[in-house]
């Protein structure tokens, strides 16, 4: 008779499983309260006391790590020496382990929760059956995800539990077991940088492709999701995001917690097309609308207040990707919906995002560094012109900043308050950005009140000269060239407010 071990926290059909095992011959061996469950559904179930002939423990800490369970898993069958071990110690071999984990994700989870509750949620016992199982699959199936209950026993009910069915469950247990390891060790660990840097994901959706037809994808999720997250919003309506669409949203999400005001914002290619910012969430839409009618098309849009029917109407007049917003009226969600291939998501917005590590891949590893949160005050300017900035042009410098930290360097923004006019980005050179953005701006209502903000400090005072030139009057950027002197003496020269913000943003 072959012997299964029982030991779940989630007890999703334990027992309509725990009975095909029965039916189809195995012997149960349970701990706890799965032993309880399996007993009162009257399913016959040994008590893992009565194998390892030594008590539960420790408050129940330690009733598998022995012998006579890991001898019965770890043995292999093909080599006649563990077989006569296991005899000699009258040990019976385990043929399937299904073990799932204590719940320490749900446990961190909950408000208030204290270190000493995280760590008694944290798995001992059902890790070391699991590994033992997994490293053993070719004897041993490793069961872990509840999910898998039904194929199993369609395997075994066909007799087809083959190598490679069973490398698959073992696989299964050595990523699951590493994420739970990993989100324990982030809970622990109060090194923001850690000397091995480990990462817990729960895959979300295969994807129909990535940023490129030929590119396969998936999305994952934090295991500890994040609550303002494009892969935290509801979709209402429309099919499923894709790779850039993920990406372009996620953009959206973060330059609009920039600003508590209400605003719009659209975005392509994960930069900004138009920010705008009004009384009603209608006029906010007319001034990003505005600032770049041309980029939008086929876009992101992402608005900080509730849809209401006038800013649908005008939203549905165009072709949009994506619409996200805390929430759309019945008669706005009504007019969306007609769009079949609109997404529509919901998300509570916030201006307070949490300073977590953001990683990128690259060749053979990856990088990672704490997100861009600076917060932009004019307060903290530094004005090194002899012209002074006018007040409305300190507030246009300070939305413009907050604009221009979320465009792909060489970054440059120009704006009036309020509202985005023209935006130059990831140029090899920062004067081919300036003179981007400058000429989208130009022909703009407002840009006599414009200013512009750079990313970044200027090498040179050519950014300076071409500005002026066409018409821009204040100008903001971080400052810390050793060429600062003469972007200063250019704007002296040419009559511009010239002012540091000493805040670089680069964004690649």
């Amino acid at each position: 008779m072959k012997r299964a071990l029982l030991s779940v926290s989630d007890k999703t059909d334990l027992v309509p499983f725990a009975q095909q095992l029965v039916d189809l011959g195995f012997e149960l061996v349970s701990t706890g309260g799965t032993h309880k469950v399996l007993e009162e559904a009257g399913l016959p179930v040994i008590g893992i006391e009565s194998v390892t002939e030594f008590p539960e423990m420790l408050d129940g800490r330690v009733k598998t790590l022995h012998p006579r369970v890991h001898g019965a898993l770890l043995a292999r069958r093909d080599i006649p020496e563990h077989m006569a071990t296991l005899k000699e110690h009258n040990i019976t071999p385990i043929d399937m382990v299904v073990v799932n984990l204590y719940p320490f994700k749900e446990t961190i989870q909950k408000p208030d929760v204290t270190d000493e509750q995280a760590i008694e949620n944290i798995d001992i016992g059902g890790p070391s059956m699991l590994r033992s199982a997994a490293k053993n699959f070719a004897a041993v199936l490793p069961v872990v995800d509840p999910k898998d209950y039904a194929e199993v026993i369609n395997h075994l009910q066909s007799d087809d539990a083959d190598l490679a069915f069973r490398r698959n469950l073992a696989t299964k247990v050595f990523q699951h077991t590493a994420a739970y390891d990993a989100m324990i060790a982030d809970y622990l660990t109060d090194q923001e940088f850690p000397d091995e840097l480990t990462l817990a994901t729960d895959k979300v959706a295969d994807m129909r492709y990535g940023e490129n037809p030929d590119q396969q994808a998936a999305v994952y999720q934090s295991a500890l999701p994040e609550d303002y997250s494009v892969l935290s919003a509801k979709i209402l309506h429309g099919k499923q995001l894709s790779y850039n669409n993920i990406r372009d949203a996620d953009a959206a999400l973060r330059i609009i917690a920039e600003y508590p005001d209400t605003t719009v914002v659209t975005v392509k290619h994960m930069n900004p097309a138009g920010i705008g910012q009004g009384k009603t969430i209608e006029a906010a839409w007319d001034q990003a609308f505005a600032a770049d009618d041309i980029s939008i098309f086929g876009g992101i849009v992402a608005l900080n207040r509730e849809v209401d029917l006038a800013t649908a109407e005008k939203m549905h007049a165009i072709f949009l990707e994506i619409i996200i917003a805390p929430s759309f009226t019945p008669e706005a969600y009504e007019v969306l919906a007609k769009k079949k291939n609109l997404r529509l998501l919901t998300l509570p917005f916030t201006t307070d995002i949490p300073n977590r590590l953001d990683v990128t891949s690259v060749l053979g590893g990856l990088v990672a560094q704490d997100r861009d949160l600076l917060s932009e005050n004019a307060t903290d300017f530094k004005v090194v012109s002899k012209v002074q900035p006018t007040e409305e042009q300190l507030e246009a410098m300070v939305f413009a900043q907050k604009a221009v930290k979320h465009v792909k360097s060489n970054a440059i923004v120009v704006a009036r308050a309020g509202q985005t006019l023209g935006v130059g980005a990831g140029q090899p050179n920062r004067i081919d950005s300036v003179k981007m953005a400058v000429t989208k701006a130009q022909d703009k209502p407002g840009f006599d009140q414009a200013v512009l903000a750079s990313d970044a400090f200027f090498p040179m005072d050519d950014s300076v000269a071409y500005a002026a030139e066409h018409g821009i009057k204040a100008i903001v950027e971080p400052g810390g060239s050793i060429k600062d002197q003469d972007s200063i003496d250019k704007a002296n020269e040419l009559g511009v407010a010239l002012v540091f913000s000493g805040r670089r943003h680069f964004k690649h």
